[in-house]
């Protein structure tokens, strides 16, 4: 196999459970260099005490003959004879660092040794959609892997596994099912919610003052929430215990919309509680819902909110004539006109090139 270069691998989290993040540097000059079945290794990490490198064929593996697209592979370090039990998830990273939902595969538990060395994804993402969206940034982009190694622990002749940590779990089912040692109640609409006040205080600094500060002199009164709907307080409670939002459910028509106004009401949620990775979470779902029915009205929440990156995804979608002639024809389109003129002159400033400058700064005074 070609070894061109070893690609840098960062540590992010250093547990049973971390992740890497392995760049692609050059991605145009690796993909002419490297030919079909090939790839190029990244410097070993240690996971488990097991050390692993990343295999990327940047003109897809030999095994499936995956030409047009990428393929990537977790092997170990070298292959040991020993068995590694492990799954692992390889997301692709977009230009902020976040992962890409849409661009992202798991495994479950897979057997790593002599014989089957590697395990991963012929058909990881075609090389137009990675070329054709807003994912490389000088000719680089980077692809994150989070590597879970199940340790066993030898007691005579029996072998006992460790599983992964399952804390989120156990918290799931205080909130939705025992709900022990609740002490707080919510009044959200028609709907009622039990709730812990010391988990709600660990996940929120918002909500340690509200519980612990001049709410708490309500005792044990129920909390209004009237500026919110039931499902987004649902939604919000289950990421604040989990660390995950739930499955949506499964319907026929409408999904892209309906996630659309969901990720809206959550984001308002997260910064009002200021919950950063759940902001963070929306966003990136917003970014990939944007078209030309919603855009007025996400360009809109994402100034209200400080949501820059929503904001540049919104522009980079408006550069097309098209869209954003469907965008002044849509229903958002006047309330951004009438709250957020100041968001239309920067849009209209961002079309001119970057020697008319000052035209730019007569724009953004009128």
């Amino acid at each position: 196999m070609a070894e061109l270069c070893d690609l840098p691998a960062a540590v992010v989290a250093s547990s049973e459970e971390s992740s890497y993040v392995i760049k692609i540097d050059g991605y145009s000059r690796i993909k002419g260099q490297i030919q079909h079945g090939n790839y190029v290794k990244s410097t070993p990490f240690t996971v488990g005490g097991n050390d692993w490198v990343v295999e990327y064929y940047p003109n897809g593996s030999d095994t499936e003959k995956y030409e047009a697209g990428i393929s990537v592979f977790l092997a170990l370090a070298p292959a040991g004879s020993k068995d590694v039990k492990a799954k692992f998830r390889f997301s692709l990273l977009d230009r902020e660092g976040e992962p890409v939902a849409s661009k992202s595969k798991n495994t479950s538990e897979h057997i790593f040794n002599s014989k089957r060395s590697s395990r991963g994804f012929s058909s990881f993402i075609k090389k137009a959609d990675l070329e054709g969206a807003a994912y490389l940034k000088h000719d680089s982009f980077s692809i994150r892997c989070d590597v879970t190694v199940v340790k066993y622990i030898h007691r005579g002749n029996r072998v006992i596994a460790i599983p992964p940590s399952n804390l989120h779990q156990h918290l799931g089912d205080l909130l939705l099912e025992s709900k022990d040692g609740a002490d707080v109640t919510f009044h959200v609409g028609e709907v009622s919610f039990l709730a812990h006040r010391s988990i709600l205080a660990a996940r929120s600094s918002i909500f340690r003052a509200e519980l612990f500060g001049a709410m708490k002199e309500k005792g044990g009164s129920p909390i209004e929430i009237s500026d919110m709907e039931s499902d987004v307080f649902k939604s919000l409670l289950h990421f604040i215990y989990t660390d995950s939002l739930p499955v949506p459910e499964t319907s026929s028509g409408g999904e892209t919309r309906r996630d659309a106004v969901m990720a809206s009401h959550l984001l308002v949620a997260a910064d009002r509680y200021n919950i950063e990775r759940l902001k963070l979470i929306c966003e990136e779902k917003l970014c990939n819902l944007i078209d030309s029915n919603i855009v007025a009205t996400t360009l809109a929440l994402a100034e209200q909110h400080g949501s820059y990156r929503v904001k540049d995804a919104c522009f980079e979608f408006l550069v097309s004539p098209s869209n954003l002639e469907a965008m002044m024809a849509s229903d958002g389109y006047k309330h951004l006109k009438n709250s957020f003129p100041s968001v239309l002159r920067e849009l209209a400033a961002s079309f001119l090139p970057a020697e008319l400058k000052a035209v730019k700064d007569i724009i953004m005074t009128i």
